[in-house]
């Protein structure tokens, strides 16, 4: 009787575990059913903040250095910008107050200062992106003049990002590394 009770609670906790597992799995696909736009764009930018990471992690203290003409930015500086473009971007899509206090391309001088500050960045961003939702993507932000959903402040953010990934992929080729996007 004993053993048969106890089979009993422990078949009942289960049903009672998967019905709660079920439950939050529906309100996970409840909430991606209801902001598909934010959903995607933060998938967006979840593949370039990868590939970026990928090659800030790949470079050595040489690479950082690595400048192919003097009228571009060196490797480290393209990632130090990219840092603080994801706070201007970021904080501009949600409708406030730029958080970040420093200029990464002046402060962060190392590959373990770039490194943290793009690990800041791109965790902040990520808040913003989980913090909003189609409706909220609708409102209007005023981006370098000119009236943008917000939605699209943070598509140009990956346009950004991806835009200086390229600059980025151009310097490794030319130093014979292959990119994080060649490897997968």
């Amino acid at each position: 009787m004993h053993t048969l009770r106890t089979l009993t609670h422990a078949l009942l906790v289960l049903c009672v575990l998967s019905g709660t597992a079920l439950a939050q799995d529906d309100g996970m696909a409840m909430e991606k059913a209801d902001s598909p736009v934010l959903m995607s764009l933060k998938g967006l930018h979840q593949i370039t903040a990868g590939h970026i990471m990928s090659t800030a992690e790949m470079l050595d203290d040489e690479m950082y250095a690595y400048q192919p003409t003097e009228d571009v930015r060196t490797a480290g500086g393209l990632l130090a910008h990219i840092a603080n473009a994801q706070y201007f971007f970021c904080s501009s899509a949600a409708g406030s107050d730029n958080p970040n206090e420093s200029n990464f391309e002046e402060a962060a001088t190392t590959k373990a200062d770039i490194m943290a500050a793009l690990e800041g960045a791109f965790a902040y961003c990520a808040g913003v992106y989980d913090g909003m939702t189609d409706a909220q993507g609708t409102e209007m932000r005023n981006m370098f003049g000119n009236d943008m959903a917000a939605s699209a402040v943070l598509a140009f953010n990956s346009s950004h990002n991806y835009e200086h990934y390229g600059n980025l992929v151009t310097y490794m080729r030319m130093n014979g590394l292959v990119p994080p996007s060649s490897q997968q």
